[in-house]
């Protein structure tokens, strides 16, 4: 009876442990696990900037149509946005050489910081706001110390206020 007794404890603690790992290990952001590769080892992909036309005008994108912004607060391959700033404008990052495509030119790609891509010096961010491809809810908002704004292929603000 010890024994069966010993058993079943240990099978609670073991079973205990795994539901720790699988709820303290779902802690990445959706910006992280967008970027991954897929591998399973934590390693980013490179990330892809295109061109998409919108109401707006011609601005960039990411692979899947997200619209991608810059904030006037940062300083050329500088960001300014940290800490809740990111959550609500989560940076585009890339673990490999971002490609351009569609209009995108890819001299004016570059990765700052850790991962975060910048396009003609202005660090790219999302915006959580955004539901699908082609949104521009940030558009002209005047968040964290600064307003934000799609880019043009150019790697100019769109700005029609």
């Amino acid at each position: 009876m010890k024994r069966m007794t010993a058993l079943l404890l240990l099978v609670a603690v073991v079973g205990a442990s795994g539901l720790v790992v699988a709820v303290t290990s779902g802690g990445a952001s959706k910006t992280d696990k967008a970027a991954r590769d897929g591998a399973g080892k934590g390693a980013y992909a490179a990330s892809t900037i295109a061109v998409r036309s919108t109401p707006l005008g011609r601005i960039l994108v990411d692979a899947k149509g997200r619209t991608l912004y810059l904030f006037e607060a940062d300083k050329p391959n500088v960001s300014a946005c940290s800490g809740a700033c990111t959550s609500l404008w989560p940076p585009l990052t890339s673990g490999a050489k971002p490609r351009a495509r569609g209009g995108a030119a890819a001299a004016k790609i570059a990765t700052i910081g850790e991962r975060q891509v910048s396009y003609a010096g202005h660090p790219l961010y999302y915006y959580a706001g955004d539901q699908k491809p082609g949104d521009t809810a940030g558009q002209g908002l005047d968040q964290f110390g600064g307003k934000w704004y799609v880019l043009a292929p150019s790697g100019a603000k769109i700005d029609h206020d």
